[in-house]
């Protein structure tokens, strides 16, 4: 066996204790591939957002596609035509106030919304919630509404029709105080951008998503408002259902596929 001075061992001692500290910060240290392609997630159920579908689970029509059973509205401008329901106003029958197609089936608090529309160029309607009718009037509400108008200058956005008026625009997130005006505190996007997203005299689909205080506006896939309402003295929590006419010149506005899901 090959001896050493003690002076010498000890450095021959040192010199193995430090190399076998260097190898295992080596194997402790990431490789440039370890870094680029992390650790396997451990096995067993992962909790992760699924992909995004289009499904109607717990949607129930409240238009039956032939007749406006339900609904409450004006017939000389509301009708049903190829199983979709029309809100039409004529040269010969010019509006003189707003007029609305009003659900009779209840007062829905939270809940979700679809329907598809189409709205020609010149139109301008909506879909209003949680709403009342107007003391002393026939067909005319106030409350939220989910913004549609012909030029796409304000489709998308939440509008408080006879009441507190601009809530959200399109493209934001807002918050509203008791008191106060709307506050924008978040941006979804600039409204242009929104707008590509709004096809022009053509099918689209809203869906509304309405819980508790949180009022969400949804266009085909894509988030247009938010409103998250904290005026305990002027927001409402529940409230009827309604289609639009505005005041103005001659329009056609379709809606079909009207589905309402019930929220806790």
């Amino acid at each position: 066996m090959r001896t050493f001075p003690p002076a010498k061992l000890a450095l021959v001692v040192m010199a193995f204790a430090l190399s076998c500290i260097t190898a295992h910060a080596q194997s402790a240290a990431p490789t440039a591939v370890a870094r680029a392609f992390p650790l396997a997630p451990p096995p067993g159920p992962q909790i992760a957002p699924t992909p995004l579908t289009d499904s109607n689970d717990g949607f129930v029509p409240i238009f039956n596609g032939i007749s406006l059973d339900g609904w409450d509205g004006d017939p000389r401008y509301w009708r049903v035509e190829n199983h979709e329901i029309v809100g039409e106003v004529t040269a010969e029958a010019p509006l003189k106030q707003n007029s609305f197609l009003i659900w009779r089936g209840g007062r829905p608090a939270n809940f979700e919304l679809k329907a598809e529309f189409r709205l020609n160029p010149l139109g301008n309607s909506g879909i209003n919630y949680r709403s009342d009718e107007v003391p002393g009037t026939k067909w005319l509400m106030s409350g939220y509404q989910a913004d549609i108008d012909g030029p796409n200058r304000y489709t998308g956005q939440n509008y408080e029709e006879w009441a507190r008026t601009f809530l959200a625009p399109r493209g934001t997130i807002a918050y509203v105080a008791t008191g106060q005006k709307p506050a924008i505190i978040a941006s979804l996007g600039s409204a242009d951008d929104l707008a590509a997203f709004i096809k022009s005299n053509d099918w689209n689909e809203y869906h509304l998503i309405i819980r508790n205080n949180v009022l969400i506006h949804i266009l085909n896939g894509h988030v247009m408002s938010e409103v998250i309402d904290e005026d305990t003295v002027n927001r409402k929590m529940s409230g009827l259902l309604g289609l639009q006419l505005h005041v103005g010149p001659p329009m056609k506005v379709e809606y079909r596929t009207v589905l309402l899901k019930t929220l806790p």
